[in-house]
This record gives C-alpha cells, structure tokens and sequence, in this order.
C-alpha cells in the first residue's frame, strides 16, 4: 500500500466486494449515514446471550441481587458512554481509532497503543469464539447428536468462516450482518427470557446477602472492563463513515444506547437465573453460555445455538476489523483485508488451543480481562484527555508524517501509558490465573491489605490508570496540543 493510498484511500467497495479503505481517513464523498445507523453494528455486537452468563460473574463477587443489579446497569452505561464520546473523534477525523491516537501520541510513538488495541481485539475474538464452539458442544450433546471433538472442530470451521469472512470483507457488509444479526438474535432472545423464566426463584435470588465495598467496586471494574472498556478502542472505527456536519450529540446517543440496551436487559435477567441456582452459576464458569441451554426445552435448542453463535459472531467480527485496523496502525505495510485474514488465523489457533488443551475457563477469561483492561484504560484515559483538549479537527496529513504537527514520538503520552498501567497492575490480584500471581505488588506498600486483604479483588487498577492518565495528559500536554492548533496550514500564494 503506497504513502498515498495509506492517506487518502482507494475508494470503497459494495457490501458484496472487499472495502479497499485501510487506515486511511474516509474521502468526502465517502462519508455517510446519520447517528442513528451506528445503533445496529453496535446492538449486534452486543445482543450475544453472554450477557445472561454476566450475571454468574457479578453475583460471584459475594454482593446481592440489587447490588449486582447497579453494578451492572451502572458499569455497562457509563462504559459504553466512553465509548461514545470516542466515537465523536471518528466523525472529526474521518479515520480510525488507533489512527486518530497518533494525534496525542505521535505517529511511531502511537504503535505501543497500537499494539495493545490489537492485543485487546485478537484476545475478545478470540474469548467469543471459543464460547461459540463450546456451545454448540453442548447443545448437540443435549440433542444426543454426540458433542465431542468432531462436533467442536466442525462448528470452529463455520465460526472461524463466518468471523474472518465478515472481516475480510469489510464496513458494508458488516453493516448488513449486524442489522441481521440484530433482528434474529433479538427476537431469539426474547423467546429464550419467556422459556427460561419459570427458572427464577424470587425467594432464593432476594435472600443473597449483600457484599462488601470492596466487592462492589470488584464488580463494577469487572463490568465496565467486561463491556465499553473492551470496544473504546474500536469505538471511532464506525462513526468514521458519517459526515463531519453529523450530531456530536447524535453520535454519543446512538453509541451509548445500541451499545447498552441489550446488556442492561440481559444482564438482569442473568442476575435472576444465577442468583435463583448456584449450580447454574457454576456451570457458566467452564461453559458461560452452554451451561444455558441445560434451562431449555429441547425443541428450542437448534434456535438457541442460532441466537448464541450469531451473537457472539457479532461481536467478533467488529473485534476483527478492528484489530486488522490496529494492526496496520501499528505499523505493518499489508491490504486491511490481509491483516484481518492474519488475525484471523491468530484467532484459530487461539481457539484450538483453549477448546482442545486448557482448562478452567472462567480464571484465565477473568485474567485477560483485568490484565489488559488496565493497559487499554491507561491508553483511554490519554486518548480523552488529548480530545478534551482539541478544539478543531485532525489534520488528515499529518496524521500519517512523521514530521507533521503530531510529531513522531511524543514521550509525555507514552510515559504516562507505561506508568499508569505499571500502578494499575500494582492495584489487581489474579489469583485464578497462575500466570499473573505477579500482581498486586502495590497493594501492600500502599496499605491495602496487600494481596489478601479486603482490597485485593477490588480491581481498583483499571479506575487508576484512566484517572491518572487522563489527568497528567491533561496538565502535561495542554500547551504541546495549542501550540499544534495554531499551526497554519493555509497553502501560501505563489507570486
């Protein structure tokens, strides 16, 4: 891909051709739509009936039904409304998120955030895939067609299939899966909430006794992080189409609302069931959506891998894109479409190794989750600093110079990432997971009860890295950001 191209595009593609746009901004005549269309991508990535298995993870952490329930709706919003206003930049700038990042970081300097975007994509595709596959495993042991390695090889062709095709191909076919997705799984779901409803014991689910501050907290990081902390690194890849005249304010609802509604809704729901069985609850642990089809009559079980795997692929594919993006943000000189063709295979093997080999899902799910989530929280908090501070739009050249007005490595930006993530990983404990025992560190010199006290679990680390790197980008780059404002780029008259 030329310098020039890597700029300004090539023009994009129908829905039944591969989008030839990279990372490049989105020409004039590209940009489209209104706010209200970025409902359905980001309803779709988020209607997957994993939501219902939430409720497991958050009654987990030792607090009530009406505490998860808080927790819940207040983690998934307030998540998903960073996302919005993220989403905000893409209209600005026309490009992608982990472009538009070179902005507060410089344009060489932005491939460590770069990098962590892809990590955080590759991982959740890669989290949603493996779900998909164990749970058409266990439906069809339900259905007594035999569930074993056979039945998760095949279903992890037609996922892997359906994923990397939808993230090959590119924005407008994407656009058209998730609308679909949107409708089918929307109405399943709803069916699935009627079917399973004599489920819920109101007595034993009113009667969980209420937890600590401290696990409160726990929760609420686990949601948000669990939710729009894992999309703001995404969240400007779609809003990038709409014209730049398009609703600020319209841009922030429709993010926020499609990416909500049916979270909120599920998570309730899943908060009921988990909290009227303990055994469903544990289930979920090793089989977070399977464990739901034991709920089912058997009639409703080939629909309900219809409503699982069409709602997790929902969410992988935007991951896909998204990684391909960072990918090629990072630095690597391939088609868009090639690099998701490579996160696709990323993703494959991925899979096969934690549907085939690993065990104990839910530690090593809970792990990635809080270990990345405080690298992409340092990098957020950045991010809105730096956008709290601009007051016009980005410069689409120099976006892709390293000699332009963003610099090439901006060492405050970069710092602050490394810093506030080192602080963050010194506030979380992972002790499910073997390989991050490591954490915690701080915990003890600040006197917190070191790693088995009362704030061990609190996850308190991804709160930090986005307040302190959102405020030293804020106090420590103002002046560098005005000074690149002023700039004037206006073409000097020849004479």
């Amino acid at each position: 891909m030329s310098e020039v191209s890597e700029v300004v595009g090539a023009g994009n593609a129908g829905a039944l051709r591969i989008e030839e746009n990279g990372i490049n901004v989105i020409t004039e005549g590209e940009r489209k739509g209104e706010p209200r269309q970025l409902f359905w991508p980001w309803f779709g990535a988020n209607v997957s009936v994993l939501g219902l298995s939430y409720g497991a993870y958050i009654l987990g952490f030792g607090i009530s039904f009406w505490q998860a329930l808080i927790v819940g709706i207040v983690g998934i919003v307030v998540s998903f409304v960073l996302c919005g206003i993220i989403a905000t930049a893409g209209k600005r700038g026309s490009a992608p998120t982990m472009v538009l990042s070179r902005a507060a970081y410089g344009v060489r300097g932005n491939r460590l955030p770069s990098f962590i975007s892809w990590l955080l994509c590759v991982g959740w595709e890669t989290v949603l895939m493996v779900i998909a596959v164990l749970a058409t495993s266990t439906v069809f042991t339900r259905l007594g067609w035999g569930g074993g390695d056979g039945v998760k090889a095949v279903a992890m062709v037609v996922i892997a299939a359906l994923i990397i095709g939808g993230g090959v191909m590119g924005f407008d076919l994407i656009m058209r899966m998730q609308a679909a997705i949107t409708v089918i799984t929307g109405i399943l779901t709803v069916f699935f909430i009627v079917l399973t409803f004599k489920h819920v014991s109101w007595h034993v689910v009113s009667h969980v006794h209420s937890g600590t501050t401290q696990s409160l907290i726990g929760a609420l990081v686990f949601v948000m992080t669990g939710f729009g902390l894992g999309w703001v690194n995404a969240a400007a890849d779609y809003s990038r189409y709409l014209p730049r005249k398009a609703s600020t304010s319209g841009v922030v609802w429709w993010t926020t609302f499609g990416s909500s509604i049916a979270p909120v809704i599920l998570v309730f729901f899943g908060l009921l069931l988990a909290g009227s069985s303990s055994t469903l609850s544990s289930a979920i642990g090793n089989d977070p959506v399977g464990a739901l089809a034991t709920l089912l009559p058997t009639w409703f079980l080939v629909p309900f891998v219809i409503v699982a795997v069409l709602g997790l692929v929902g969410g992988a594919v935007l991951d896909i894109y998204s990684s391909g993006l960072s990918l090629l943000s990072a630095g690597i000189k391939i088609p868009r479409y090639a690099a998701a063709g490579v996160d696709g295979v990323v993703m494959v093997i991925g899979s096969i190794y934690i549907v085939f080999f690993a065990h104990n899902f839910l530690p090593q799910f809970e792990g990635f989750l809080i270990t990345v989530g405080v690298l992409i929280a340092a990098w957020c908090g950045v991010f809105l600093g730096d956008m709290a501070l601009r007051r016009k739009d980005y410069s689409d050249t120099d976006l892709f110079s390293n000699s332009g007005r963003y610099g090439d490595v901006r060492l405050i930006p970069v710092m602050t990432t490394i810093v506030t993530s080192a602080i963050g990983w010194g506030l979380v404990t992972n002790t499910g997971a073997s390989w991050l025992t490591w954490q915690g560190y701080l915990l003890g010199p600040l006197h917190l009860g070191g790693k088995t006290g009362n704030w061990a679990y609190a996850n308190l680390g991804v709160f930090a890295a986005l307040v302190l790197s959102f405020l030293a980008t804020v106090v420590l780059t103002s002046g560098q950001v005005r000074q690149q404002e002023e700039i004037d780029t206006t073409p000097v008259p020849v004479s």
